[in-house]
């Protein structure tokens, strides 16, 4: 039986479109591309070493920002983006002005709600849980 999607899923789709397809494309490609050249300077807040903290950055912004794209696996693709932003937003740049750590508050606001939410079910999620809503 199918059925037509929700003004939610719709929104969900959305959301996940944006919230990933702009992490990706904006944060996490320039990341990955200029890796080597930042890595050695980028910030380590956790003491595990500038390379490592810019590859777990840039896993999150564009391996699990991808999948929500996909709306694959959103609940776990969410978290470590919900980590890199609380990380950006009140760490690196806790003591910065609101307006330079706006960006990462409004991209946690989307991934908490897409960890609570999950995909909808215009997804690849809803697909292997035979159309379900999540």
């Amino acid at each position: 039986m199918q059925t037509r999607p929700t003004p939610v899923d719709l929104g969900l789709l959305v959301l996940r479109l944006f919230a990933g397809g702009t992490m990706a494309v904006s944060h996490g490609w320039g990341k990955l591309l200029g890796f080597a050249e930042h890595s050695a300077t980028f910030p380590d807040p956790f003491g595990m070493g500038s390379p490592v903290s810019m590859g777990l950055a840039v896993f999150a912004e564009v391996v699990c920002a991808a999948l929500l794209v996909a709306g694959a696996f959103t609940r776990l693709a969410a978290v470590p983006l919900v980590i890199t932003m609380v990380t950006a937003g009140f760490i690196v740049h806790g003591a910065d002005p609101f307006a330079k750590k706006e960006l990462a508050f409004a991209y946690l606001a989307m991934y908490l709600t897409l960890l609570g939410t999950g995909a909808g079910a215009l997804s690849v999620d809803a697909r292997f849980r035979g159309k379900g809503r999540r």
